[in-house]
This record gives structure tokens, C-alpha cells and sequence, in this order.
């Protein structure tokens, strides 16, 4: 379990340092497609590096709706979920010290690739249209996820499929809610942006948990596995 766990954190950090920080290091460079892309190859590599120790869930909805599937138990949910989240923050902190190496840095103008809904949605979305698209890109997200590590699928081919997905909703969703489908993503950047980034993390935990916690659902039931 302690390898798991710190195949976690690793992984999650991996995930905040790539992804945020092609946001905030090179975001006017790459555009919206190129941040896509970091966080859709970072999973790729990820997927790759640590699936084999711990899955590779990095992310608390992930876990949650593997609980919810009955692909395990409550303790290696609050376990991964732990570790998920301090590695998040470590990854957040991580970046947060390279981007202060450039003076022209200001955390307050750029912020740190944290989420937000109404006037911190990047394209100005409401909070109504950032929590259906974080429940529904959560859940979709989640079924193929779910479906590509289960019994009888080519697992081999998971992580790409799974990383490609994480790039397509990050290329419609970005404008809406700078992308969370992963609470643990939202959390690391937030703490550190303060301010309306922590009051509005709510619905990053909560809208994932949903959407994570119906595809389980649907699974644990049979309705989307054979």
C-alpha cells in the first residue's frame, strides 16, 4: 500500500506540474490546444510510469468512482485521495517556486492554473454551466476509464485512451471552467491562488464526485459492463 500511495503522489504531482504549468509557463506559447495536450500526455505517461504500482487513478474522482464500481475498498479510497491531494499541493507549491524565478510573475494577475465559474471562469461561464459541465465530463471521463481497465478490455492500450479523452475535454472545457474533472487538480493550485479560487473550490470536488460517483454507479450495477 505505501508503494501505491507514493505512486500516487508522485503521479499527481506530476499531473499539477505539467498541466497547470503549461497553463501558466507557457499558456500564451501553446495556446488552449497545447494545454490540453500537457494534461492529456501527462496521464499518457503517467498511465505508463505508475499503473503498474497503483493504477494510476492520480485524482480523488478516479478513486471514488473505482470505490463506487466495487473495484475497492473505503480505505484505499481515503488513502489514494490523501495522497492525491497532498501531491497536488506539493506539485502546485513546486511550480508556484519556478514561475516566481521570473520577476515579471505576479500570481494575482496570472493566477496558477486554478478553476473558476461566473467572473473566474476563463470564457465567463456561469456556475450553473461550470457544474453540469464538471458532472458530465466527469462521468464521461470516468466511463471510459472504467471501461478501458476492466475485465476483457485491452488494457494495454488504457492510457492512451484515457489521456486522449482528458485532452478532448480539456479542449471543449477549458473556457468554461479552466478544467477540473479532478478535485485534487483543483485543489494544489487553489490554496495557493487564495481568494476566489478557494471559495469556489466546492464545486470542483463536488461536480467530479458526482459525475465520478454515476459512473461507478453504472458499472457496480452492470449497466455499462458486460
Amino acid at each position: 500500500m505505501t508503494k501505491k500511495l507514493a505512486a500516487e503522489f508522485i503521479g499527481t504531482f506530476a499531473l499539477v506540474l505539467f498541466g497547470c504549468g503549461a497553463a501558466v509557463l507557457a499558456g500564451q506559447q501553446v495556446g488552449q490546444l497545447g494545454i490540453s495536450f500537457a494534461f492529456g500526455l501527462a496521464i499518457v505517461a503517467m498511465a505508463y510510469g505508475i499503473g503498474p504500482v497503483s493504477g494510476c487513478h492520480v485524482n480523488p474522482a478516479v478513486s471514488f468512482g473505482a470505490y463506487v464500481a466495487g473495484r475497492m475498498n473505503f480505505n484505499e479510497f481515503i488513502g489514494y485521495a490523501i495522497a492525491q491531494c497532498l501531491g497536488a499541493i506539493v506539485g502546485a507549491g513546486a511550480l508556484y517556486l519556478i514561475a516566481t524565478g521570473n520577476p515579471a510573475f505576479d500570481i494575482n494577475a496570472t493566477g496558477l492554473g486554478q478553476n473558476g465559474y461566473g467572473e473566474q471562469s476563463p470564457g465567463g461561464y456561469s456556475l450553473m454551466a461550470g457544474f453540469v459541465f464538471e458532472v458530465l465530463a466527469t462521468f464521461l471521463f470516468l466511463v471510459v476509464i472504467l471501461g478501458s481497465t476492466g475485465a476483457g478490455s485491452p488494457t494495454q492500450f488504457a492510457g492512451l485512451a484515457i489521456g486522449l479523452t482528458l485532452v478532448v475535454i480539456h479542449i471543449i472545457g477549458i473556457q468554461v471552467t479552466g478544467v477540473s474533472v479532478n478535485p485534487a487538480r483543483s485543489l494544489g493550485p487553489a490554496l495557493l491562488a487564495a481568494g476566489p479560487a478557494v471559495s469556489q473550490l466546492w464545486l470542483f470536488i463536488a461536480g467530479p464526485l458526482i459525475g465520478a460517483g454515476l459512473a461507478g454507479m453504472a458499472f457496480r450495477t452492470k449497466f455499462l459492463s458486460a
